[in-house]
């Protein structure tokens, strides 16, 4: 840790006068007096402080928070001035949210670089996002400039403020997704507070710094510092985990999207909660009796394998230009924060946020299936899609057939299949296979049932193609031998052996 830099100032003078009387001189006195750490920033910058160095990037915040100005440094926001000069297209509008000013806070009207155009102000500084510091620093315990964690509703609060408009529509896109809602009963109780709130998120994460809405009793959805730490990181974008890992003990969405994965582990029933990471590694859902994959560990996907580094961020966090047909010009930059996938497009060809269109190379952006080189092109990686649903949709509808006719109530009270009688049925544990595998659609009937069956599939499916086809074709073969109402054909249980047999051929299990 380096000393502030005003300490910097004193310790030359102390080492001076100490030679002085070690020497005995005492025919010259060496007067020393301290320098304030900051020169007074200009009456027009509304008590922005700015700078203390420019030159060397000193915050006047980062002489006594030293750490933080350490990580900072290494920032994209620490250059952001430069970077805009050196664009090509830097002009006032642009430059007002890569300098130190009202931007990005609430509260204050202006000051900073607005009113100075002092280079003190240059880059997006600690009280870009924490407010005017001067108050703080003449009076530290009286008054602290705390930061929002929120996205104000009209873009005048926080990261929001900045980070929005047609070349960087980061707020507007997380505004389609599901990561900008509150399931309030959810992010109520304290079980499900680190997932289903930004506040029980960060301190389940151990970040314990003060922002605005910290200890409040409304729930924040899961907002751009959630993910994102401010102050900066080791990794990539600023992010608080890594993403560029295919481990999903560090993996940074999979601190949320790794629960409910099995008939044990879920609170919601029969239902999966949040299983996308382990269907990525091939170790979700029930493995049935004569599988012959569970002694081999799991049925891995490509989609989780080292062929996809990032898992998640490859294909859910897709960024892609949008030029005007007619003219070839620029028109928008997607930056793959609706977290779809194969994102439904409008009439522009911008993400929509909607789930429920066709699945069609033209309805669909396929950025995220293409830009990796995982497949050749939108065609391809739609023609394998559309294969392994097929499977995927005639081994469900088979399954639960067979099912009905072991329980005609399925998971209502009584009977074979009762997720609250205490007991784990093989009909229960294959409807959880059932419900795994129509995943995606289970989710959406929370607010509004999808239409097309095969969007319905698209979550479980993409995920692993092969773990939710080999769950399937093991639950059929046990409820088929266990259940004499619900058996099927030889021939057809052959098939489904066949099926399973080729999984393993092809190298799926570990």
């Amino acid at each position: 840790m380096r000393p502030a830099r005003w300490m910097s100032r004193i310790l030359p003078a102390l080492v001076l006068v100490g030679g002085v009387l070690a020497t005995g001189c005492t025919d010259r006195v060496t007067v020393f007096k301290e320098k304030p750490f900051f020169e007074q920033p200009p009456a027009a910058a509304g008590d922005f402080l700015g700078y203390s160095d420019t030159q060397n990037k000193q915050t006047v915040c980062g002489e006594c928070h030293v750490g933080i100005q350490a990580k900072w440094e290494k920032t994209a926001h620490a250059r952001a001035f430069a970077d805009l000069e050196a664009s090509g297209h830097a002009n006032d509008t642009c430059r007002q949210c890569h300098s130190v000013n009202q931007f990005g806070n609430a509260t204050v009207d202006s000051g900073g670089w607005v009113t100075t155009k002092d280079a003190r102000y240059q880059d997006v500084q600690c009280e870009a996002c924490h407010g005017p510091g001067q108050n703080h620093v003449e009076n530290p315990d009286a008054t602290q400039p705390i930061p929002s964690l929120a996205v104000g509703p009209d873009l005048t609060d926080g990261c929001a403020e900045c980070h929005n408009g047609t070349h960087h529509p980061f707020v507007e896109q997380w505004e389609l997704s599901k990561h900008s809602e509150v399931i309030g009963f959810a992010a109520a109780r304290e079980e499900c507070a680190g997932c289903h709130s930004g506040q029980g998120a960060l301190a389940a994460w151990g970040v314990t710094g003060p922002y605005k809405e910290k200890g409040s009793s409304t729930p924040l959805p899961t907002t751009c510092g959630v993910c994102h730490s401010p102050h900066g990181t080791d990794n990539t974008a600023q992010l608080r985990f890594p993403i560029q890992t295919t481990s999903i003990e560090t993996h940074l969405c999979a601190r949320c999207h790794n629960h409910g994965a099995s008939a044990n582990a879920t609170t919601h029933g029969l239902t999966p909660m949040a299983p996308e990471s382990q269907l990525l590694v091939g170790t979700a859902g029930e493995f049935m009796p004569g599988m012959d994959v569970s002694s081999t560990d799991s049925i891995a996907g490509t989609h989780g394998s080292t062929g996809n580094p990032t898992l998640c961020a490859t294909c859910h966090v897709a960024a892609f230009a949008v030029n005007d047909p007619a003219t070839g010009d620029f028109t928008f930059q997607a930056v793959g924060h609706t977290f779809n996938a194969i994102p439904c497009l409008d009439a522009n060809g911008i993400p929509s946020g909607d789930l429920d269109c066709a699945i069609t190379t033209t309805a669909r952006d396929w950025t995220g299936c293409t830009a990796s080189g995982c497949h050749g092109d939108a065609g391809a990686a739609r023609s394998v899609l559309l294969s392994r649903l097929s499977t995927v949709r005639a081994r469900s509808d088979t399954l639960i057939a067979m099912l009905t006719r072991v329980d005609s109530n399925l998971d209502g009270a009584g009977g074979e299949i009762d997720p609250n009688d205490g007991t784990l049925t093989l009909a229960e544990r294959a409807l959880f296979n059932y419900n795994l595998a129509n995943w995606t659609a289970q989710v959406n009937d929370l607010q509004g049932s999808l239409t097309n069956r095969d969007v319905a599939l698209l979550g479980s499916t993409v995920h692993n193609p092969f773990l939710i086809t080999a769950l399937l074709d093991g639950s059929i073969q046990a409820v088929s031998s266990t259940y004499a109402a619900a058996s099927v054909s030889p021939a057809f249980l052959q098939g489904i052996s066949a099926e399973l047999g080729e999984i393993r051929s092809q190298g799926k299990v570990h």
